[in-house]
């Protein structure tokens, strides 16, 4: 049987990743999933979820999650952006005024609704909403693992391609800004680091990416985290 090991950005060529190899790598190890997938829009947390990825990662405890929450299906878009000097991941910074995780950096996304053809069209229409990008400049490329958060949202992550130019709109209620990192920064393990709150009398542990002056942290580095993970394997 063959042995997966984890290669290097330099041993593994991740310095000079383009889209399609990016897109080979994530087929391998998570096939893209298109069409109108039967997903519940909100269902009851199990032991099994221990299995996935998530914010339990880092804190094991079995009653990390409250066993009286429903988790919520939503979906968000890794978008890719092809520079001249290489591959940048685009984010967004969540609008200081909301009453959930004001000022946040987060990918574009958002809950899973009956409207939607499956969580990618959830991922699609979401990101055109809050970012005016039109789904028709997304290349679907892959998807990464479900990633479930401690506020109750089982969240399926598509990474897409983004066919510049990009002339964004961001809405104003949701999104106080659009940036980009390069995807680089992620692959460098070096840059993320784990770090500790207490939380209801707790402490409980998260990955961070600092990157400057922003603090990308929690479900989102959880999902760079996977990301670089799945970039990085290979066979």
């Amino acid at each position: 049987m063959e042995q997966e090991h984890l290669l290097s950005p330099g041993e593994s060529g991740a310095d000079d990743l383009d889209l399609e190899r990016v897109s080979q790598r994530l087929q391998r190890r998570a096939p893209l999933v298109t069409g109108n997938v039967p997903k519940p829009s909100v269902r009851a947390p199990s032991q099994s979820d221990h299995g996935l990825r998530g914010d339990h990662e880092l804190n094991p405890d079995p009653d990390f999650y409250d066993p009286s929450m429903e988790l919520r299906a939503a979906s968000v878009l890794v978008p890719l952006v092809e520079r001249s000097h290489g591959l940048n991941i685009l984010l967004t910074r969540r609008a200081d005024h909301l009453s959930c995780h004001a000022g946040q950096i987060s990918f574009p996304g958002g809950r899973l609704e009956v409207r939607d053809n499956g969580p990618l069209a959830c991922a699609l229409r979401e990101t055109e909403e809050e970012i005016g990008l039109p789904r028709s400049q997304v290349r679907p490329l892959g998807q990464l693992e479900t990633y479930i958060t401690r506020t109750g949202f089982e969240i399926t992550p598509f990474v897409g391609a983004l066919e510049p130019p990009l002339e964004l709109n961001p809405d104003p209620g949701e999104v106080e800004e659009i940036f980009e990192i390069p995807l680089s920064f992620v692959l460098d393990e070096q840059n993320c680091r784990t770090e500790s709150r207490e939380f209801r009398g707790q402490q409980r542990y998260f990955y961070v990416y600092p990157y400057g002056e922003r603090y990308i942290w929690g479900a989102t580095a959880g999902m760079l985290k996977n990301f670089c993970e799945l970039l990085l394997f290979a066979r």
